[in-house]
C-alpha cells in the first residue's frame, strides 16, 4: 500500500532540536515504513510558524500534494506570540475545510503543556499561562466539527516531560531526539489505524 504523507506546522515539523532523524513527522514516516508500507513524504512545516502561516503558505501546496494522509501540529507560538483565540480557532477552521477537500485523514496533535518545559521559567508565566488549555479546545472543538483524529499531546506530556528530563533539548524549548521519538510513539497508533484501513 502506497502512502502520501505530508506534514503541516511548525519548528516541530521541522526538527530544530534534533540531532539527528528530523522532528516528529520524519520519525512517523520511518515507522511506517517499518510496518512494511511504501510512504511518500512532504514536510512543509516551517520554523517559527503560526497557524495564520500555516493556512497563508503551507495549505495550499498541501492541497497540490494529492496526499493520502496530512498531520498539522501548530499553536506553540500563537500562545507565545500572543495570537487571539478566536483568530486561532476561526484559521484552524478554514485550515480544515480545504484540508478535508483531499480526502485524505486529517491527524491533529494538540499542544503540549509548555507550562512544565523549562524556558518557561525563564519568560513572564503570562504569556502561556491559562493560554494552552483554551487553545486546546480550540482544536479539539474544530477536530469534532470536521472529524479530525485529534492526537492529545498535552495529557501525555503532563507525563511524560517530568518523568523524562531528556524531552527537551538545550534550549529548554524544542524536543530533543528522545522527546521527538515520543511524540512520534504517542501519533504512531492513530495513524498506523487510518492508513491501514
Amino acid at each position: 500500500m502506497s502512502i502520501h504523507y505530508v506534514a503541516l506546522g511548525d519548528s516541530t515539523a521541522v526538527g530544530v532540536g534534533a540531532a539527528r532523524g528530523g522532528g516528529y513527522p520524519e520519525r512517523l514516516a520511518s515507522r511506517l515504513r517499518k510496518d512494511g508500507l511504501s510512504v511518500g513524504f512532504t514536510n512543509l512545516g516551517q520554523s517559527g510558524a503560526r497557524i495564520r502561516d500555516v493556512f497563508t503558505q503551507q495549505v495550499k501546496r498541501a492541497v497540490a500534494e494529492q496526499p493520502t494522509l496530512v498531520t498539522l501540529g501548530v499553536g506553540t507560538n500563537d500562545i507565545w506570540r500572543g495570537t487571539a483565540l478566536e483568530d486561532f480557532q476561526d484559521d484552524l477552521d478554514r485550515i480544515a475545510r480545504r484540508l478535508k477537500q483531499t480526502g485524505a485523514p486529517l491527524v491533529l496533535v494538540n499542544i503540549a503543556d509548555m507550562a512544565l518545559a523549562p524556558v518557561a521559567k525563564l519568560v513572564p508565566s503570562a504569556l502561556y499561562e491559562g493560554r494552552i488549555e483554551p487553545f486546546n479546545a480550540a482544536l479539539a472543538e474544530v477536530a469534532r466539527a470536521h472529524g479530525l483524529h485529534l492526537v492529545d499531546l498535552y495529557t501525555a506530556s503532563k507525563e511524560m516531560i517530568p518523568n523524562g528530563p531528556h524531552f527537551f533539548c538545550h534550549d529548554g524549548f524544542h524536543p530533543s531526539d528522545v522527546g521527538y521519538e515520543e511524540w512520534a510513539d504517542l501519533m504512531l497508533p492513530t495513524v498506523r489505524t487510518l492508513v491501514t484501513r
